[in-house]
């Protein structure tokens, strides 16, 4: 059984709002940066995929505002691999609170050559590196 990729990480004074609360488009950051983290922990890092001649490209994204986070709160997020295809593969983020779901997204990557930016098949050794982080 797989599990998830988890980071954990502390809300900055600078991606609230004058409410206090993450300014939405600060969630999409926290995707981001999740997946440079998993990329870290699986591969060594990102530029790893880079050097082997792929790319990823984000393709859809989807998030759902559940509850605010606010300012030094410390958050966990999750990504887990839903699907793995031919050239794309689709993933769960989940961003939560000492357990309460924050926010709630899904993302589509696709694969390309890193050099003419067309789609491309995911290569055994990235689709083998996600396998640990995958629903499938």
């Amino acid at each position: 059984m797989s599990s998830p990729f988890t980071h954990s990480f502390r809300i900055r004074y600078s991606e609230c709002d004058p409410q206090g609360i993450v300014f939405n488009a600060n969630y999409v950051a926290y995707f981001d940066h999740g997946f440079t983290e998993l990329w870290r922990e699986a591969f060594g890092s990102y530029a790893v995929m880079e050097e082997r001649g792929v790319d990823m490209v984000v393709a859809e994204l989807n998030v759902e505002f559940r509850a605010p986070a606010r300012f030094d709160e410390l958050v966990t997020l999750e990504i887990g691999i839903e699907r793995l295809g031919t050239t794309s593969m689709a993933s769960r983020l989940r961003l939560q609170r000492d357990g309460e779901l924050l926010v709630e997204g899904r993302m589509r990557h696709v694969v390309v050559d890193a050099k003419t930016w067309q789609k491309a098949e995911i290569p055994k050794w990235l689709r083998e590196g996600l396998e640990p982080y995958s629903d499938v």
